[in-house]
């Protein structure tokens, strides 16, 4: 795999980590209320069972990726790209947040590029 694309691809998974760090962990942190525009420390306290089940699904992903980056499989690499390209514009749309798509699309779609190209 070429090197910039791997460092885009890892640069993915790291996020993921991230993402499953802040919804499972510090979900109903100031930091983390404010990055993610939650109403609340309510609406925080509230939703931080569903927030740790998207968490641990954001680790699945990092997971997934990482595992086909050590095997090698580009189909698996570009599936797990695909699927977090997909996952942050439903999510930039769903919620209204552009930011979302930044953050977790675009970087998807660079390594994605790269490791086809």
């Amino acid at each position: 795999m070429k090197s910039l694309a791997l460092i885009f691809t890892c640069f993915v998974a790291i996020e993921h980590i991230y993402f499953l760090t802040l919804e499972m962990f510090f979900w109903t942190k100031p930091r983390t209320i404010k990055s993610f525009g939650i109403k609340s420390k309510a609406f925080a306290e509230e939703t931080k069972v569903l927030a740790a089940n998207q968490g641990l699904y954001n680790g699945f992903i990092a997971a997934g990726i990482l595992f086909a980056v050590f095997i090698e499989n580009q189909a698996f690499i570009h599936f797990f790209l695909i699927c977090v390209t997909i996952a942050g514009v439903y999510g930039a749309y769903s919620t209204k947040q552009p930011k979302l798509f930044y953050f977790q699309s675009i970087p998807a779609i660079i390594a994605l590029i790269l490791s086809i190209a």
